[in-house]
């Protein structure tokens, strides 16, 4: 048996090739009489809220739910069987789409040279895609991860055949490499994308960490002044907020070294943008998960109270560049990213969409917090207040005083140490840095003690 659905009540109680339509209202009661095989959500841009109450009627009734794409997708006007797709845990993360000034963030981006570091990863190469829509003069790409950057480049030549584009292979923590491409390419923007972000593995390198998270933020920030990059946007972490971790420290501490720098840089403007989780990146839970439940199970869970904010890429990358308009220098900007999700809900939906029920087809294993793991994370330290901005979803964190130049030596000798002295004495350095930095779960928790 077929039905029709609508959310239009005048069109309730009439038929659609001899199908009768129903109101959604009774959407619960249909699926119960009716007991379909699947149900297919056509509409072409449903309200994320209202595509949530659909999949979880139609998984508590344990029937598969499918979605068509846009009209615009088609091919020649026409759907084909292989357009219709499941509904992906992402459509039930997401939120009313977020609005951008485009004309003000195109209009601050054409005619001008943007270097982007750590292009190839999920939040740099998705910044790539954007500003390559933009009109820029020039688009730097520059990443160590050389078949990654490969691949973006040779998607960006094909998709905007008259970008002038650059795509470079080198470390951030060099900085004759870094000189190099500074003074050769001139870039007048530069987002600094390039960072360790995995916190087991942090955990356990705290030198790697420095090295790189604070090291190369250092040397792209110092020469960027030197330069005359105008505009210098620092991609940070929600785990840099009363961090737990030698990661988020690390990412607290080039916090405050960009602003340590706009202290004194009188020609560039520094800025930090900070948001949680986004939805697909390389390494996080949803494509983790995804592979468990297509090995069937099972699905590991940390803790089953572990919580996180989760933003899609593209959502955090277009709320990055209109942050990039705004300011004077010095500011954090925040990312509203709406209700923190629970992981363990997470995978449990997960594994419904796929059309099993968990703890019976999929067993979910909780397998303890790793190293440095919060519970729950946060976007803003308990001393910081926000102020608005124009955009509702960007929030100003109304930090302490830039630091003085007693903590930029400090920064200073933390990067040097990296090269000789131990974890336990690196890691000291940072909670002396960062006061409120408490390792959770973690062998540098003696530390605390002493810190």
């Amino acid at each position: 048996m077929e039905a029709f659905v609508d959310d239009d009540p005048s069109k309730a109680g009439k038929s659609l090739e001899s199908v009768i339509i129903h109101p959604t209202s009774k959407l619960s009661k249909l699926l119960g009489d009716v007991q379909p095989d699947q149900v297919i959500i056509a509409i072409q841009k449903p309200d994320p809220e209202h595509r949530r109450r659909v999949v979880d009627a139609c998984m508590n009734a344990k029937v598969r739910v499918l979605t068509i794409p846009p009209v615009s997708d088609w091919i020649n006007g026409q759907l084909s069987a292989g357009q219709i797709r499941e509904v992906n845990i992402e459509d039930l993360l997401g939120r009313q789409v977020i609005h951008l000034d485009e004309g003000t963030v195109r209009m601050h981006f054409t005619d001008r040279r943007v270097l982007v570091t750590g292009a190839a990863g999920s939040i740099g190469s998705e910044l790539a895609r954007q500003l390559a829509t933009m009109g820029m003069a020039r688009l730097v790409l520059f990443d160590q991860a050389e078949s990654a950057l490969y691949d973006l480049e040779m998607e960006l030549r094909r998709a905007k055949p008259d970008l002038d584009l650059h795509a470079l292979v080198g470390d951030v923590r060099d900085p004759r490499t870094m000189e190099t491409v500074l003074a050769a390419q001139a870039p007048e923007v530069l987002f600094h994308a390039a960072a360790y972000k995995h916190v087991p593995l942090m955990e356990a390198q705290p030198n790697e960490a420095v090295r790189t998270n604070i090291g190369g933020t250092r040397v792209v920030a110092d020469l960027a002044v030197k330069h005359g990059v105008k505009e210098f946007v620092l991609i940070s972490t929600d785990k840099a907020v009363n961090p737990t971790s030698v990661m988020g420290a690390s990412k607290r501490v080039a916090e405050l070294c960009v602003r340590a720098m706009q202290r004194n840089a009188s020609g560039t403007r520094f800025v930090t943008t900070r948001f949680g989780n986004v939805l697909g990146s390389s390494g996080s839970v949803i494509p983790l998960f995804r592979r468990q439940i297509a090995a069937g199970g099972p699905v590991t869970v940390t803790d089953p109270e572990v919580t996180r904010y989760f933003m899609t890429i593209p959502e955090a990358c277009r709320l990055v560049l209109e942050a990039a308009t705004m300011g004077r220098g010095g500011e954090i900007y925040v990312f509203d990213m709406g209700d923190p999700v629970r992981i363990q809900d997470l995978a449990e939906r997960m594994i419904r969409l796929s059309g099993k029920e968990p703890g019976i087809d999929i067993a979910i294993v909780h397998t303890g917090l790793r190293p440095g793991e919060k519970r729950y994370e946060e976007l803003l330290a308990s001393k910081e207040n926000t102020l608005p901005t124009h955009h509702p979803t960007i929030l100003i964190g109304k930090d302490e005083e830039a630091p003085d130049a007693e903590v930029q030596r400090s920064i200073d000798a933390l990067i040097a140490a990296a090269e000789h002295e131990t974890d336990d004495q690196l890691v000291a350095r940072m909670k002396a840095l960062v006061p409120e930095y408490r390792s959770n779960n973690s062998v540098f928790s003696a530390l605390d003690r002493t810190a």
